[in-house]
């Protein structure tokens, strides 16, 4: 009787094995490759046929000639990929407060003529740490600088945002955002 218990449960364990270890993955990976393949394969950006980015995790801009991203708060480097977290500091914390008066500072030294009001996702981090998009408002707040910088009239540059604005899902769902990893390959191919 109890070899026969063991029988059955190793007999269940391996057809469970079998079913949710290499079955359901596989016809899950086979619907997605036919239904979107796209994104079943990561998303991949691709620049002059080559591959640079995927336009589901963002990327460190830093030069003056590109739109920048939102904070990472992922370490030991931004948009790490391997460690999507948050802060984990509380809003209300001086800690928080300290750094995003320290970004308004580097903002307004990188950027002195420009006086609008900084769009806080500009200025703040995301929760995972590897948004790609900012908000539309990011995006204008920094036309006027990428225009001087690239000799590109200012309406090319607004023309390009909007191209790049997703807009809300399904029509209600979300705020409209602009990736910024693609907005800045369109920049580079206007050159």
């Amino acid at each position: 009787m109890k070899n026969n218990v063991v029988q059955q449960s190793f007999k269940f364990v391996l057809v469970m094995t079998i079913i949710t270890g290499f079955i359901y993955p596989l016809a899950c990976t086979a619907i997605a490759q036919i239904i979107f393949p796209d994104k079943a394969n990561g998303s991949i950006l691709y620049q002059n046929s080559k591959p640079v980015a995927s336009e589901l995790i963002g990327q460190e801009f830093t030069s003056e000639k590109y739109f920048w991203s939102r904070l990472s708060a992922t370490s030991p480097y931004p948009y790490n990929g391997g460690d999507s977290s948050g802060s984990n500091k509380t809003p209300a914390g001086e800690e928080i407060a300290d750094a995003v008066q320290q970004r308004i500072k580097l903002i307004r030294a990188l950027d002195p003529e420009n006086d609008q009001k900084i769009p806080v996702d500009f200025i703040t981090a995301s929760g995972s740490g590897l948004d790609p998009h900012i908000s539309p408002a990011a995006a204008l707040y920094q036309a006027g600088r990428i225009s001087k910088v690239r000799n590109i009239e200012k309406a090319v540059l607004m023309n390009l945002i909007e191209k790049n604005t997703e807009k809300r899902q399904l029509g209600i769902l979300g705020e409209p955002r602009v990736n910024v990893v693609k907005l800045n390959i369109d920049l580079d191919n206007l050159e």
